[in-house]
């Protein structure tokens, strides 16, 4: 694919262009903080943040969604035996939706979550969403202290993204990864193409990306490695004694861009007429997560649930997509008040363990 050149005005207008044409979310200073939102105008986009609070996987994946609406009819003649009828209607929503500012971890996130939701059991809610939706990923141009992307190898990503755009300064390069950017790029953007000293400063710039992640959040090992520490420290001493200090509030699993899991409700309206099935985000740290209708909870202790969070991202993931579940953005060390989530430090304090 191309790579060409915006000067940060043609930018603006692209972006611009962009909210006339249909919905578009990006990245907004909220309070000292980032996170995503619908964008009024380009001036409210800002490119050069740390980390948002919640990740894009959030307009793919909502935090609720309704599956199935059912409505019951009146009670039936003698064929229905005189029972209701009920009428069960599948529900698949997805609106168009350009999502402007996505950081190559959060998108290495994303291209999991395409894998995970496509295997064996194709999710229609997901991919409808996600073909619905277009991606305008950011280089970073600064890391949060959480920030660890670097030890995860996802400070660049060469897929999943429809424009690429990196700050030389200036300007930014932009790079196309599908067709769909490509016409966007052409159908709205004024670009020139990139020269080759442009090539060089991109190249130069994507480089460094590594080095925005502050020295102490290192992971003393490499990335393949960790799978083999786990499968090493089961009995680990560390692991109930981090539990003992866990509260059990699933803030890591909600702020996460690869956790999945997710549960199923149903709903009745107030008239009895008819109602809705929808699932809702669920995390393996909640302590009704592994209970089961019996009333039999597979992992009830507190210890057994923040011990699986890290097998489960680590090793039961890494088998099946042959890399962690985690992409490094720090996410859940910031929102932890007890400070026991953080991958660094158990990873760190693992490998030195005897």
């Amino acid at each position: 694919m191309a790579t060409m050149i915006l000067t940060k005005q043609n930018l603006a207008d692209f972006v611009e262009s962009l909210i006339k044409s249909g919905a578009v979310v990006g990245v907004q200073k909220k309070e000292g903080k980032f996170a995503y939102a619908p964008l009024k105008k380009a001036a409210d986009l800002t490119l050069d943040y740390d980390v948002t609070l919640l990740p894009p996987k959030k307009y793919i994946m909502p935090q609720w969604e309704t599956l199935i609406k059912f409505k019951v009819s009146a009670i039936g003649g003698s064929a229905s035996g005189g029972k209701p009828e009920v009428k069960v209607e599948g529900v698949v929503e997805s609106d168009s939706i350009t999502i402007i500012g996505v950081h190559p971890y959060d998108l290495k996130a994303i291209n999991q979550l395409d894998r995970l939701f496509e295997e064996n059991h194709p999710d229609a809610n997901y991919l409808k969403k996600r073909a619905s939706t277009t991606i305008i990923a950011v280089t970073p141009t600064c890391a949060s202290k959480w920030s660890f992307w670097a030890s995860m190898d996802s400070a660049s990503v060469d897929k999943g993204y429809d424009l690429l755009l990196t700050d030389l300064g200036g300007k930014y390069a932009v790079e196309t990864g599908t067709p769909k950017g490509e016409a966007l790029l052409k159908k709205y953007a004024k670009t020139d193409q990139a020269s080759p000293d442009d090539i060089k400063k991109l190249q130069s710039v994507k480089k460094s990306v590594t080095d925005l992640c502050a020295s102490d959040r290192k992971i003393k090992a490499a990335v393949p490695e960790l799978k083999s520490i786990l499968e090493k420290k089961r009995q680990s001493k560390l692991w109930e004694e981090k539990a003992e200090k866990c509260y059990s509030c699933g803030s890591c699993n909600m702020i996460c861009p690869t956790c999945y899991c997710f549960d199923v409700k149903e709903e009745i309206n107030l008239d009895l007429q008819g109602g809705r099935r929808y699932r809702i985000w669920d995390g393996c740290q909640l302590e009704d997560f592994a209970k089961i209708g019996s009333g039999e909870n597979f992992r009830e202790e507190r210890m057994h649930r923040y011990r699986h969070r890290f097998y489960r991202k680590w090793d039961y993931l890494f088998e099946k997509l042959g890399e962690p579940a985690c992409v490094g953005c720090g996410r859940c060390s910031s929102v932890c008040l007890p400070d026991i989530t953080d991958p660094v430090k158990i990873f760190n304090s693992l490998k030195e363990e005897k």
